[in-house]
């Protein structure tokens, strides 16, 4: 698509189907549908306006006016206040960072690079088997547990957790994250990215149990400015596969334009490059992403090196696109709705395999055709896939 952008095009969409390697969630199908779009001599508000257009015809079909503008957030402020990119707004329950009040703390849990805290209403009076079980929700996200302080009707604290905090630890803790008496307050500590994650989900998990969430609400926001890259370590340790050879990896995609005015910093300080990206998020959902593409080939190659791709590699891998850039490509960017979300969520679905024919199951399988099934010898012939070129 890009390439018909440099072609003269200027305006493109398709309804593409695609394939990927995604885990089996309620939301995601290794095979799905998406609406694509392409525009030339665009910024991101121009796609984001045309975006909110197709948002608001779509749920004008259940009769919902969506408000627009629809409300944007940066990709910094949605991890610091929820945890996730893609925040359920339906509901508060912000998260409190405790980095700063416990820098001093002898508890050795709280001695970490991020301190967090979540706090559940009304929580104290959750009976110890409760308190167990979030333990084990906790580790069944990877994580080691989920400590807690109980905030007693007389504001005395309880639980483990609060026996190893100091005196003036406990005495300014409740208004430190804003609990009041009988609520249960949530921590997480350790690296920044994966302490927040929990304290997101916990924050969701919460409003679940309390029944927070409207189920006939809808809350819409745009997820802008994320970073451009992250270290190829930490995209490899959340189950990334194509990170590439460099110490850094693309969020997105390595075709994703940075900000306005940080291109230089590319390659000498690409943790601090933000994407010139944005994603529209429905009541927790990612309904689509998309942005601003690079269109100079000495940007391109820039993000190249950064992720490990050396010019005889990238020449190899990409040399139609860069050679395309030499042309004169036009500024462009675009946005990709995932269809079966949308529909789920205008339907009150509970999961996309509900709005798919024949969706896969949990292992991947088609349980109408019991595809994937081993291919015979004569299968392998007639199709030539073992065929080596002289």
């Amino acid at each position: 698509k890009q390439l018909l952008m440099v072609a003269g095009m200027e305006r493109y969409y398709q309804i593409a189907r695609c394939y990927r390697d995604e885990d089996f969630r309620a939301d995601r199908q290794p095979e799905f549908t998406q609406l694509d779009v392409e525009m030339s001599f665009v910024d991101a508000d121009d796609v984001i306006a045309v975006a909110e257009d197709v948002l608001a015809a779509l749920w004008s079909l259940i009769g919902y006016e969506v408000p627009r503008p629809i409300p944007r957030m940066s990709y910094g402020e949605a991890m610091r206040r929820f945890g996730s990119d893609k925040p359920d707004l339906r509901f508060g329950l912000d998260l409190v960072e405790c980095t700063d009040y416990f820098a001093d703390t002898s508890f050795r849990v709280f001695q970490a690079p991020y301190v967090g805290a979540v706090v559940m209403p009304g929580g104290a009076s959750q009976p110890r088997r409760t308190l167990d079980g979030w333990q084990e929700w906790a580790k069944q996200r990877g994580h080691r547990g989920l400590a807690y302080v109980l905030i007693g009707e007389d504001g005395t604290l309880g639980g483990p957790v609060a026996k190893n905090l100091s005196e003036s630890e406990r005495a300014g803790l409740a208004t430190h994250v804003g609990a009041a008496p009988g609520d249960c307050v949530f921590f997480s500590a350790g690296p920044v990215k994966a302490s927040r994650a929990l304290l997101g989900a916990a924050r969701v998990e919460i409003a679940r149990r309390l029944g927070m969430i409207d189920p006939n609400a809808w809350a819409f926001v745009w997820i802008v400015d994320p970073p451009l890259f992250e270290p190829a370590g930490d995209a490899a340790a959340a189950g990334d596969v194509a990170v590439g050879s460099g110490a850094w990896t693309a969020v997105h995609h390595a075709f994703t334009a940075p900000k306005p005015g940080q291109e230089e910093a590319i390659g000498t300080d690409p943790g601090a490059v933000l994407a010139d990206a944005y994603d529209i998020v429905c009541n927790g959902h990612e309904i689509g992403g998309g942005s601003v593409r690079i269109h100079r080939r000495d940007i391109q190659e820039r993000v190249f090196a950064v992720m490990g791709l050396g010019p005889e590699e990238a020449a190899e891998k990409f040399g139609f696109l860069l050679e395309a850039f030499t042309f004169g490509a036009p500024p462009h960017g675009g946005i990709a709705f995932g269809w079966d979300r949308i529909v789920a969520l205008l339907f009150g679905a509970e999961s996309i395999r509900d709005v798919i024919a024949f969706p896969k199951s949990g292992g991947g399988v088609d349980p109408l055709t019991d595809a994937p099934t081993p291919i015979t010898a004569q299968q392998r012939k007639e199709s030539g896939m073992d065929h080596r070129p002289q």
